[in-house]
Parts: structure tokens; sequence; C-alpha cells
């Protein structure tokens, strides 16, 4: 074990070199030993932007392990945690979500404009990516269906520093498997990164095309036209600075091949690729104030649950992956994919899971590598569903009747009413349970010609006391259940 005063000896002595090469002094040669560390720390940043594709972040997490003394101070603790593993690992699978948002002089600062959740099985080697879009609607820790950009932005209001913890527990609850990390990086950041590194060549694979892609800072521009710029880049090989391969990545408006979710998916793909390529050169690997500004803009720009140990461990499970081992997914409302679009309550665009709930989309995301074990944090109730029976309509004996033909074995009904509007044309469920009882409610919807209702009124607040007696479900009954036998 090396002592914990030769370790802060050598803490000293490097930050001695830093301190030389900023004068303009002759540097020492380093050791074996320093040019490992040097390697293990470039490593850091690659986990956080490579595997996210195009992160984002301000936080105060980073911080504590830029060069400095409680950087090295955590390096002393790097011996006794060698022989730890990561969280998951004894299940053969490490879940990291990686975040990207605007930050700060961004409209929607706080916003996760990239969401992606990056998978290990350490077993095999393989890593999965599975692309989440800003506009899926879903139920968040139990609650209102909103959209998933914004849980972060939510917690940031409520606790400044919460947001990344708070968006991995949400999104952990949502997929029904355990969540072990976050990394979340913010606009400037990357930018600051790739500038760093002198720019990164990418192979753009088809000319690109975007007459609508936002300028920071004209959101509110009252010429509209104004706020917006043509993005144009060939195809082929392509210089890159930080604010280009951004705007590559972001590109969501694109005519052609480039302008759907999987395109944008393999655009950032790309650019990982060409920012690790870059990162692990040797005129990176071997010039310590570019390591140590990259540092620098990695505190800055970064927030991660991530202690540094936990860094060196996931670098060197990932360090000898290559693309084949990758796998990509994109939840999209393409015509073969688990979404499809979708108006809320406010008349915004979203998207909802194309089978009503969100099952298939739990099942690719569980069962990404070909098996993987089931969560235990979350599990169908097996009890009666209760369900509250509503009239929306001017049809005397609706709700009544509707009670009657639901199987009783299946459903409790504890209540039938008018509903507080009665010119519903289409009988809707609200899903109380949000998501814990996806049978029963496949066969309520079956059962009824029910469609599932993805916003979430005022009104429902009233039927949410957290008591054992609140329903389920409740459904309100349109013309059409009537016409239904």
């Amino acid at each position: 074990m090396i002592d914990f005063k030769q370790k802060l000896e050598e803490k000293d002595r490097i930050d001695g070199i830093y301190e030389q090469e900023e004068n303009g002094l002759e540097m020492p040669k380093k050791s074996k030993k320093q040019k490992r560390i040097t390697a293990y720390i470039t490593a850091l940043i690659v986990i956080a932007i490579i595997l996210s594709g195009r992160v984002i972040m301000s936080s105060q997490d980073a911080s504590s392990w830029l060069p400095g003394s409680s950087f090295f101070n955590k390096l002393r603790h790097l011996v006794p945690s060698a022989d730890k593993g990561l969280q998951g690992e004894d299940e053969d699978r490490v879940n990291i979500l990686l975040l990207g948002i605007g930050g700060e002089g961004h409209d929607g600062a706080y916003l996760t404009d990239t969401i992606m959740l990056a998978s290990i099985k350490p077993s095999t080697k393989q890593v999965s990516l599975i692309s989440i879009p800003r506009d899926l609607s879903a139920p968040i820790n139990g609650g209102n269906w909103r959209k998933v950009n914004n849980i972060n932005a939510y917690a940031e209001m409520a606790e400044p520093g919460s947001g990344g913890p708070k968006t991995m527990e949400a999104f952990s609850q949502l997929l029904e498997i355990p969540i072990h990390y976050y990394v979340r990086v913010d606009f400037q950041g990357f930018i600051d990164i790739v500038d760093e590194l002198g720019g990164i060549e990418v192979n753009v694979e088809n000319t690109l095309d975007d007459y609508s892609y936002p300028i920071l800072g004209q959101e509110d521009n009252p010429d509209y036209y104004a706020r917006f710029e043509h993005l144009h880049i060939d195809s082929g090989w392509q210089k890159m600075d930080g604010s280009l391969a951004l705007k590559y990545a972001r590109s969501r408006h694109a005519y052609g091949p480039e302008g759907s979710d999987f395109a944008r998916a393999r655009r950032q793909q790309l650019i990982m690729e060409a920012v690790k390529k870059k990162l692990l050169s040797r005129q990176t690997l071997m010039n310590p104030i570019m390591i140590g500004r990259l540092l620098n803009d990695f505190g800055r720009s970064v927030s991660t649950n991530l202690d540094v140990w936990e860094m060196l461990r996931l670098w060197d499970l990932v360090k000898d992956i290559d693309r084949s081992q990758i796998i990509n997914r994109v939840l999209s409302d393409a015509p073969d994919g688990l979404l499809v679009s979708s108006t809320g309550i406010d008349g915004a665009y979203i998207l909802i899971p194309a089978s009503g709930n969100f099952s298939q989309i739990r099942s690719l995301v569980r069962d990404i590598f070909g098996s993987a074990p089931a969560w235990s944090g979350s599990e169908e109730k097996t009890e009666k569903a209760k369900i509250i029976i509503q009239n929306g309509t001017w049809i005397n004996g609706l709700a009544a009747k509707m009670s009657d033909q639901l199987d009783s074995s299946e459903f409790e009904i504890i209540k039938t009413e008018n509903a507080s509007t009665r010119d519903y044309n289409h009988s809707i469920v609200y899903d109380l349970s949000y998501g814990k009882m996806d049978e029963a409610l496949n066969a309520l919807k079956k059962s009824s010609g029910a469609t599932q209702a993805y916003d979430s009124p005022a009104w429902l607040k009233s039927y949410q006391s957290g008591n054992s007696s609140d329903p389920d479900f409740i459904l309100i009954l349109g013309t059409d259940a009537n016409q239904a036998d």
C-alpha cells in the first residue's frame, strides 16, 4: 500500500510541475507513474463526455476533484478502493443516466435537451445507449404526467443542486430498473472542451441542411425569422470547433434523412467517437497543461455522483470497447417505434407510449442485452383494480350499465357518478396507479373501449389522498360507450 505521506509529497511535486510550465521553465521528465496518472485523469473526461455525446452541466460536485489539494487528497483513497466494484457490477449491469442541459445563458437553462441511458454489461464488455426524447410525457415520481425534459428544471427550482439525483430517481422508477449513476453536462462545457482539444475531425455521413437552427439569445426576437440560422454542413471529413460540433449533434429540423431522431442519435455517436479519439491521442495525453485546462472545464460544466475511484473503475471496464460492442436504440414515433405523437392538455407537442403504457419500453430497457434480472423495486399489484366510473354524457344509466359489464373478478367498482362536464364523445381512462397495474389497465381499455388520457387536470388531485381507498383508475364514459355492446 502506498504511504499517504509519499502520496502528498508526489502531489506537491506535480503541483510544482504545473507552476514551472506556466512560468515557461523547463519541465522535468515525468515518471512512468505520473504518466499513468495523467492518462487515467484524462479518462475521467472521456467517461463523462464520450459516453453521453454532448452533455452538460453546472455543478459543485465535480469541483471537489479539480487539480489541487482536494483532488489529490481523493487520489489517496484510490488504493484502498481499488478492489471495490461499481454499483450494479454484482448484477452484471451498471446503469448511468446521461443528461445534457443548456446551462446559464440559454433559454430554459435547466431543461434537459438530451437524455440517454447508458448501460454496461461487464461480463461481455457490451454497452447499450438508449436515447430518450425530451418530449416524452410520463408520470413522474407517481405524480402528474409531464414532459421528462423538465424533471431536472423543477428539481433545481425547488432545491439547487438536486436536479441530477432527482432525475436519476425519476427515471429509475419510470423504467423500473436501478439507475446507479448520472452525469450532467452543459452546452458551454462541451464547447470549451472541444475547443481546448483544438477541434475534432468528424466524418459527416450526409450533407446536413437545417434552416431552423435556433440562435442563442434570439429566442424572443420580434422578427421571428431572425431567431434561426441556416446550418449547412457538407458530407465528408470536416474539422469542427466546439460550437459547430454542438450544432451538428443538436440539429432537429434538418431536411432529408438527417431530420429523424435516429439520424440525430447517429450524429451524436459520431461526435462521441471523434472526441474520444482526440482525448486519447498522444498529443493530448502528453500535454499536462492541456489536461489541466480540460479538468478545469470539466469541473465547471459537469455534475455527477461518480466518485474518482468509481470513474477509474468505469474507465477500466469500457476502455477496450469498440463500436461493434455498442447497442444503440432510439425511442421515437417512427413507424416501428414504441412512441406516438400526441398533444398535451396545454396543446403542446408530446410523445406517449404507443401501447398506452410503459410495458414495452420497460421490456426493451430491461432486456437490451438479451436477458437481464428484473428489478425488484416496483412490482405489479395483484389485487383487484379499484375503479370510479363517471358518466360524461347525458345518457341516463350509462355508468351503471358499464359497472355491470366489467368483470367483477378483475375490477372493484368503488363508485359511479356523473363527470363534472357531460360533453364527452369518446371514453377515456386515467391511470392513477401510474403504470403499476398495466394488465388491469389493458383489460379495462379492452372492455370499455376507452383510450388512455395522458394529461393531468387539476380535479384529479381530489382522488389522490394517499389512502388505500384511492382509485387506481377513473373511467369517464363518452357517447361511444352507449354504442359498444
